[in-house]
């Protein structure tokens, strides 16, 4: 580091400017007559296309309408269908659920008959046996009592 002297700067070349830009292009203007004669075309078309954008509304307003009918009228109909078929699948379930019930009852009938009457026929039976002791008993207090009589 010492007795070097040390090397020059580099040296910087600029690159030239650009060129000015170019005048600008004349473009051609409409003139009035023709811009007027396009709005009214263009007024013209926007009015046919709204007549036209009307009457496809009405045509598929009408053509709905029928739709909601037809299809009103398809679902009222399988309502009825359902409603007619749940109708006679209650009826005959009734008509089952009725004829159970009178077996059952009559069963049931039978049944406490049988009771009533095994139950009469035991409490006759018992009526019998305490009327049978009573006697016997009324007959040993009288022959005791015979007994102690003549003694």
């Amino acid at each position: 580091m010492g007795g070097r002297p040390s090397p020059p700067p580099p040296t910087i070349v600029y690159s030239p400017p650009p060129p000015p830009p170019a005048p600008p292009t004349p473009v051609p203007t409409q003139s009035l007559q023709t811009q007027t004669a396009l709005n009214e075309v263009s007024g013209a078309q926007q009015r046919l296309n709204m007549e036209l954008g009307a009457q496809l509304d009405r045509t598929n307003a009408e053509f709905f309408a029928g739709q909601d009918i037809r299809k009103t009228q398809a679902t009222v109909a399988e309502e009825r269908l359902r409603l007619g078929t749940l109708g006679e699948q209650e009826r005959a379930t009734t008509v089952t659920r009725g004829e159970q019930e009178r077996l059952g009852i009559a069963a049931t009938g039978t049944e406490q008959r049988a009771t009533v009457g095994k139950t009469a026929e035991e409490t006759r039976a018992t009526d019998l046996q305490q009327e049978m002791f009573r006697r016997y008993k009324e007959n040993r207090d009288y022959e005791q009592a015979q007994r102690q009589y003549r003694t």
